[in-house]
């Protein structure tokens, strides 16, 4: 079974399942998902994350801003319709 139809088994399975087997799936991955979700506490992300904006600082990568990002989303937005 591909990873997909396992994720996609187990949302069908967490929308039915009573409070009390919810409760003990959390307790079981309730790690894994604390530390997913702070990713400001993952030392190897966060050097990576500085020294991206670091060289882009320094003009050696290429940034865009959220405005720029917006622009080109609708802009492909716009290619795909035609």
């Amino acid at each position: 079974m591909t990873a997909a139809a396992i994720r996609e088994r187990l949302y069908d399975y967490i929308r039915v399942a009573d409070d009390k087997k919810v409760k003990a799936i959390y307790t079981i991955l309730e790690d894994e998902i604390i530390e997913t979700a702070e990713w400001w506490n993952d030392k190897a992300f966060v050097k990576e994350m500085d020294d991206d904006y670091e060289a882009w600082e320094k003009g050696k990568e290429k940034a865009f801003t959220l405005a720029e990002t917006d622009a080109i989303i609708v802009q492909m937005k716009e290619n795909r319709k035609r």
